[in-house]
C-alpha cells in the first residue's frame, strides 16, 4: 500500500528541449515587460512627469533687517522769567550777574528833534520830523554788453556792402588760352580793422586760385560793429572769372 502512495522521482523528464523552450518564453516575457513602458510612455500621467522634471522652487528670500532705532532727540526747555507778565523766581541763581548798561544818547541836532545838526535853533513844534525825505538817486544805466569773443558769421552778400577796396584779380594767360573759366570761392576772417585774415580755399578751378587770392588778400572791408563795438567776421568771399573780362 506504501509502495503506491509515494512517487518515484525517475519519471522527471530530462528532455533538453523543453529546457530551451522553457527558457526561451522567459526571455520574451522580459522583453515585453521592458518595451511596453517605452512604447505607451504617454499614458504616464503628466502630474507625475512634470514633478519630475520641474526644478524644486527656490528657498524664500530672507526677511528684511530691523529699520535702525530713531535717535531720541532731546529739547532743553529754556525756563521762563515772565509768566503771564508776571515775574518768576529762577530755579537755579546763576554763576555770573551780567549787568545791563544803557548807552547814553546821542546829543540831539539843534532846533526840533529829527532836525540836521548844525542847523538854526528855534524849531517849529509839530513840523515835519527831519524835513522832507530826499529823492532817491536814480538807478545806474544797464551795463553795455560785451561784444562776443568769437568772431560772428555773416554771410558773403551782406559783407559784400562794406567793401571799401576791392583790386580786380588779374586773369591767368595760361586760364586763358586754356579757355577756363569759373567761380573760386574762399572763406576768410575780416579783423576789426577791415582787414582779411585767414583765407582759405574752398572750391574753383586750380588756375585760377592763385590769381583770385592774391587779390582778395588785398581787399579792405568797413569794422563791422555789434553793440557799438568793431568785432571780427567769418564770411564767404566769391570771385569771379569770365573770359570776357
Amino acid at each position: 500500500m506504501f509502495e503506491q502512495t509515494f512517487v518515484d522521482g525517475v519519471a522527471k523528464t530530462r528532455r533538453p528541449y523543453t529546457i530551451l523552450i522553457s527558457f526561451l518564453i522567459q526571455i520574451v516575457f522580459v522583453i515585453v515587460l521592458v518595451v511596453i513602458p517605452l512604447i505607451y510612455f504617454e499614458a504616464l500621467p503628466a502630474a507625475q512627469l512634470s514633478t519630475f522634471l520641474v526644478a524644486p522652487p527656490p528657498p524664500p528670500p530672507p526677511p528684511p533687517p530691523p529699520p535702525p532705532a530713531q535717535a531720541v532727540k532731546v529739547v532743553k526747555v529754556a525756563p521762563k522769567q515772565f509768566d503771564m507778565g508776571r515775574l518768576t523766581a529762577p530755579k537755579s541763581v546763576p554763576k555770573e550777574i551780567k549787568m545791563i548798561v544803557e548807552s547814553e544818547e546821542p546829543p540831539s541836532a539843534a532846533g526840533v528833534i529829527g532836525g540836521v545838526p548844525g542847523g538854526a535853533g528855534g524849531g517849529v513844534l509839530g513840523g515835519i520830523l527831519g524835513g522832507l525825505p530826499a529823492a532817491p538817486p536814480p538807478p545806474p544805466p544797464p551795463p553795455k554788453p560785451k561784444a562776443p569773443a568769437a568772431p560772428i558769421r555773416v554771410g558773403g552778400q551782406v559783407q559784400a556792402a562794406n567793401l571799401v577796396r576791392q583790386p580786380k584779380p588779374l586773369y591767368p594767360p595760361l586760364a586763358k588760352a586754356a579757355r577756363v573759366q569759373g567761380t573760386v570761392r574762399f572763406t576768410a576772417t575780416i579783423s576789426k580793422e577791415g582787414k582779411i585774415d585767414n583765407l582759405a580755399l574752398v572750391s574753383g578751378p586750380p588756375l585760377l586760385v592763385q590769381a583770385a587770392m592774391e587779390a582778395v588778400r588785398q581787399w579792405e572791408y568797413k569794422p563791422t560793429l555789434l553793440n557799438g563795438e568793431a568785432v571780427e567776421v567769418i564770411t564767404t568771399i566769391d570771385v569771379n572769372f569770365t573770359l570776357s573780362q
